[in-house]
């Protein structure tokens, strides 16, 4: 425990500029999200730019994928979350049905697959199962969130879950950090959206 504390503690000491203020703007972008403020997206813009960079340094390759999916992804969230649809309201919170849990496990089930497969074949990566499993899901929630389905959380809480050491283990001591941040803000986020959907009856669960 004792060596667990010290290697926690010279990690945050040997935090970079880069990394601590993209971790301040990742946490800022769930803050955000949980609020369903548009604000997300620039904020995440700005995380997950430096992040490609940080996570192909580390060799954590899936995760740099995951970050220029995100990049795109929050064009298109942003795009999405303002639009106006036929009926002239903007995009609102609503649950999954079962074709979209199919859809998503399936999503993330090939995602992982094929991540796996990348990275233990074309990449020196040293953790391509976790790797590969963080990844999936993060590109499963991402599409979830961009869509303002409520179990965008769900993934968001696996993605956090997995990636807390995977992290922790490149020395990202920071990041790990802000990945149990995550954790905390994604379980809230599910209960507020939550929330919202039983209050509003323009949604449905």
């Amino acid at each position: 425990m004792q060596e667990i504390w010290q290697n926690l503690v010279s990690g945050m000491l040997a935090t970079t500029w880069l990394e601590f203020v993209a971790v301040i703007f990742g946490i800022l972008s769930v803050v955000y999200s949980r609020a369903e403020n548009i604000l997300v997206y620039p904020t995440g813009l700005i995380n997950t730019t430096l992040y490609i960079y940080l996570s192909v340094q580390a060799g954590l390759y899936a995760e740099a994928s995951v970050n220029g999916y995100y990049t795109i992804m929050s064009v298109a969230g942003w795009i999405w979350w303002t639009q106006k649809r036929g009926d002239g309201r903007r995009l609102r919170i609503s649950g999954s049905s079962a074709t979209d849990w199919r859809n998503a496990l399936l999503f993330f089930g090939i995602f992982w697959i094929v991540l796996w497969w990348l990275l233990s074949r074309f990449t020196d990566s040293s953790v391509p199962i976790a790797d590969a499993f963080a990844a999936a899901s993060a590109y499963t929630g991402m599409w979830l969130m961009a869509r303002k389905k409520l179990e965008n959380w769900i993934w968001w809480i696996i993605t956090n879950i997995a990636s807390i050491p995977l992290y922790f283990s490149k020395g990202f001591v920071f990041t790990s950090f802000q990945y149990l941040v995550f954790l905390a803000l994604a379980i809230l986020g599910y209960v507020e959206w939550r929330r919202k959907l039983i209050q509003n009856p323009g949604n449905s669960l």
